[in-house]
């Protein structure tokens, strides 16, 4: 079960930073990845960085619990020879 959640959090994450960036997250005081992209469309073509950011921010947490799942899966595999 834990290595299932884990290897599943890359689609929670980007599921809800696709919410956010449509507007249908969390709303603005909160700080939500999604919505930052969103905010920093309109600044792209000078200030690239500010929607970049959180962008490598979701690919890295999202890298992240791949490989965490995939390390998990690996040790507590009962079917694996080692």
């Amino acid at each position: 079960m834990i290595v299932r959640v884990t290897l599943d959090m890359a689609g929670i994450i980007l599921t809800a930073a696709g919410l956010g960036f449509l507007g249908l997250g969390a709303q603005p005081p909160l700080p939500e990845w999604g919505a930052m992209i969103a905010a920093g469309r309109s600044y792209v073509l000078d200030q690239w960085w500010v929607a970049a950011a959180p962008g490598a921010a979701i690919f890295a947490v999202s890298l992240g619990f791949n490989l965490l799942g995939d390390g998990l899966r690996d040790a507590l595999d009962p079917k694996s020879v080692k």
